[in-house]
């Protein structure tokens, strides 16, 4: 089995457990030089689905951790989306929504088995998968799959103000760089750097070398 993870994109996170995101996202080129494609997941999951095999929720890979159960996958235009749900009976389910909570899980990730695969340059076009499971992980491979709102944490008024046009507070840019899965030092340093470039478009460059430079600790 191979294993491929993808920062952490959830859509949705409950103090119930529920999760909603992306467990892979198409096109984009991993640390690893694989590329996963539109629909290569399509025929492993119709194929569970006929068969009543579930794609298995552990945690980081381990076949005798299983912490919770996935409700639906499907893929759409952008990727592998999951929803699924922490069973909060198992002590590890409530360890890992306390640190997704917190942001100190980086990613979701992917095992399963190439079915096919062509060359493209240095990359690997990865077509056709056959998914076995989804694991709450600590590291990435893909840098794509980000936190996008955490409702537990109240972020989604912040995703709507930004979507209004309307400037953050210090406060909540940092909050907003914690939910996407920045540790505090690195939300404290991008929240800084963030409010220093607002309404000076001459420094719009500089400041975004030093906004990642933050991300990267």
């Amino acid at each position: 089995m191979e294993t491929k993870a993808f920062p952490l994109e959830l859509k949705d996170l409950t103090d119930e457990g529920v999760i909603e995101g992306y467990a892979s996202i198409f096109g984009n080129i991993d640390n690893g030089g694989d590329k996963v494609m539109p629909g290569a997941f399509v025929e492993s999951l119709a194929k569970a689905r006929q068969t009543g095999r579930t794609v298995k929720m552990l945690w980081n890979h381990n076949p005798s951790e299983p912490i919770g159960v996935w409700e639906d996958l499907a893929e759409d235009s952008k990727g592998l989306r999951a929803k699924g749900r922490l069973v909060l009976e198992v002590a590890r389910a409530r360890e890992v929504l306390a640190l997704m909570k917190a942001g100190a899980l980086g990613a979701l990730s992917i095992g399963y088995r190439t079915l096919k695969s062509s060359p493209d340059g240095n990359m690997r076009l990865l077509e056709k998968l056959d998914l076995f499971e989804v694991s709450p992980v600590t590291f990435p491979m893909n840098e794509r799959a980000r936190i996008s709102s955490v409702k537990a944490d109240g972020c989604d008024d912040i995703i709507e103000k930004l979507a209004a046009g309307d400037r953050l507070t210090e406060r909540e840019f940092e909050k907003l760089a914690k939910g996407l899965g920045l540790s505090n030092s690195q939300a404290e340093r991008a929240a800084r750097i963030h409010l220093k470039g607002q309404g000076d478009p001459a420094k719009a460059a500089s400041e975004a070398d030093q906004f990642w430079a933050a991300l990267r600790g």
